[in-house]
């Protein structure tokens, strides 16, 4: 049976709220995405976020390992991300088919990517520029990009695919025990 969907209008609002939270889950996975990687070369797991603290202390935060250090480069990616896929999803506020979405998604990430790490940090973070890995952090950002596009799901009223069918089914039969077959 197909589903007939409203096309609501979208309030920059909700959008918003809806970017905020696909943003964080995005940057979310992309961090750790970066630590595997990190991992995976041998460095410490909290390296890209220590890398980005450098920015309030220098090279002091350049270490391996967990500290308070670590806090406020891994603040300053979900504060970053977080904002990012909120402004979006208020711009775009779901006027795009999903396809399009998600591609116009990877290639803003991938945007943000060089804006970010090779024009903004280059002068308030020169480490950052020099010293992150840049193939695994590219791919972070096609990561994040791909799971802010999903921001509609976080929309309000906005069932998903999977809850659809069931909500169809309660709909055309809400009482199976009130029939006379039953």
């Amino acid at each position: 049976m197909a589903v007939a969907r409203e096309n609501r209008a979208t309030s920059p609002f909700s959008a918003l709220l809806a970017g905020l939270q696909a943003g964080m889950i995005g940057v979310l996975w992309m961090l750790a995405w970066l630590g595997v990687s990190a991992a995976w070369q041998r460095s410490s797991f909290w390296a890209p976020e220590n890398l980005l603290a450098s920015t309030f202390y220098g090279g002091e935060a350049i270490h391996s390992g967990f500290s308070t250090t670590t806090v406020s480069g891994w603040a300053l990616y979900l504060l970053l991300y977080s904002a990012l896929g909120g402004i979006w999803a208020a711009a775009v506020q779901g006027k795009l088919p999903r396809i399009r979405l998600a591609l116009v998604s990877i290639v803003l990430a991938v945007g943000w990517y060089y804006l970010f790490f090779q024009v903004i940090c280059r002068t308030l973070s020169p480490l950052v520029t020099l010293l992150h890995v840049v193939r695994p952090t590219i791919l972070g950002h096609v990561i994040y990009g791909a799971l802010v596009a999903r921001f509609p799901r976080y929309l309000p009223g906005v069932a998903s695919e999977e809850e659809l069918p069931a909500a169809v089914e309660s709909v055309a039969d809400p009482e199976p025990a009130n029939r006379p077959d039953a």
